[in-house]
């Protein structure tokens, strides 16, 4: 049985990585936890594994006095003299207790004390070993399926791939190989910070014991991540990446600066024949990948992240953090894309608000402003009177009821009679008045 025992915690501190003094420990406090059951709390208990033999050697100690009143604490002169003649009134002794006596549900309390705390044991050496591997790239099989998504082997433990973080129409087997980044990393007892996503903390399958890893194939950082290992320019800091913008499964956007002069960046993230982004469009199954040249000056910057459309002109607002940007009639659907996600990726990737016209459009509008400008002179109030009010158009004053017009700060009877007739003087004039209907609107706008 000592023999077995010692090679049990041989073989277990190799196929775990756990440290044998630390499994030695757990063995002693299990054996403790078993004889304070059975025989009492109160006892004083020693217990200590012998490395040699293999042996477990228990050990009661009790105070020898003339007259014990508590024999689980002390022991007459008498009886302890039987064990050592040299024992005096008020020594300690300790008395061995057989193991073997702690009979079978003793044992195996001892034994499931040993499996449980081995187990936290490990749980821990998995969590220091992961917890500082957050934005790494791993690669694992599937398990199975969760209600919070699915469970991938990673080897020496489980991670988890959200719903949340799976890339949309991607179908998974079980058996399959997959790569993922891991986003957050939880601890045996719930430590860490959690991945958050939507502002609420991600979920977690409940009966998930131990450390809990969250990886993601959906997650911006996933596709920093490839290019760091598919491009050595990104993984040394010769080529930047500023910023990522996705449309995960369908479009993305990488913005990238390169410290080297002598260094194109979107040469080197594309590759010789494009044999880099394409290991990644084939990572991310088909995924298009759009590299934009960053640029310190947000007007460039804009007008690269909405490539391919040619750009006209980029009007700033810093103050709200907006760009309208013109472009030539024909390149509209090229600077919306479809269903709007070139515009929209690009509005992510900038971090500002983006309204893309027309430059009819544009010019329409910059004529109905200096319509509109003109109804504020004739009746003697300021413009942006009007626009409080929520006169935007030649439509909105049209379709005004003179109280409406005339609870405009600065605006009296007579001030409305003259924009009536201003407004109509200036529709009668305008040719294409009746095509348009209305204000003109802007083609697209992304935040």
């Amino acid at each position: 049985m000592s023999t077995e025992l010692k090679k049990a915690i041989d073989q277990i501190s190799k196929d775990k990585g756990l440290d044998r003094s630390m499994l030695i420990a757990t063995l002693e406090a299990a054996v403790e936890a078993s004889v304070q059951r059975k025989y009492g709390e109160g006892l004083d208990i020693e217990v200590s594994f012998d490395e040699e033999s293999g042996d477990i050697n228990v050990f009661q100690f009790k105070i020898v006095v003339e007259d014990p009143a508590d024999e689980d604490t002390q022991i007459s002169l008498a009886e302890a003299q039987k064990n050592d003649p040299s024992v005096q009134l008020d020594d300690e002794v300790g008395l061995r207790l057989r193991v073997e006596d702690l009979g079978r549900i003793a044992a195996q309390s001892a034994k499931q004390v040993i499996i449980q705390r081995m187990r936290k044991a490990e749980q821990e050496i998995i969590y220091k070993e992961y917890k500082d591997r957050k934005n790494e790239i791993v690669s694992g099989s599937i398990l199975r399926r969760d209600k919070a998504g699915w469970i991938v082997n990673l080897g020496r433990t489980e991670a988890l791939l959200p719903k949340e973080e799976q890339i949309p129409r991607e179908h998974y087997k079980r058996g399959e190989r997959l790569q993922a980044l891991i986003v957050d990393v939880r601890g045996p007892s719930g430590d860490g910070a959690g991945a958050e996503k939507g502002g609420e903390a991600m979920r977690q399958p409940r009966e998930w014991h131990g450390p809990q890893i969250i990886i993601s194939r959906a997650h911006r950082d996933y596709m920093a991540a490839l290019f760091k290992r598919e491009v050595p320019e990104v993984d040394d800091g010769t080529v930047q990446i500023m910023g990522v913008a996705r449309n995960p499964g369908s479009r993305a956007k990488v913005a990238v600066m390169s410290r080297d002069r002598d260094v194109d960046p979107v040469g080197a993230c594309v590759g010789v024949r494009g044999s880099r982004i394409q290991n990644i469009v084939q990572e991310l199954r088909g995924e298009r990948i759009d590299i934009v040249v960053w640029h310190h000056d947000i007007a460039t910057y804009a007008g690269n992240a909405l490539a391919p459309a040619v750009i006209s002109r980029i009007i700033i607002d810093e103050d709200e953090n907006k760009l309208e940007v013109i472009v030539p009639d024909d390149q509209l659907i090229n600077a919306i894309g479809r269903r709007g996600q070139n515009v929209t990726l690009a509005a992510k990737l900038l971090s500002w608000k983006i309204t893309v016209y027309t430059e009819s459009r544009y010019n329409e509008a910059n004529l109905i402003g200096q319509w509109m400008e003109n109804m504020a002179t004739v009746a003697g109030v300021p413009l942006e009177n009007f626009l409080d009010a929520g006169f935007r158009n030649l439509d909105d004053i049209l379709r005004a009821t003179d109280e409406e017009l005339g609870a405009v700060q600065g605006v009296n009877a007579t001030s409305v009679a003259d924009i009536r007739y201003a407004a109509n003087f200036v529709l009668q004039s305008s040719e294409s008045r009746k095509e348009e209907g209305g204000a003109p609107r802007p083609e697209e706008e992304a935040q």
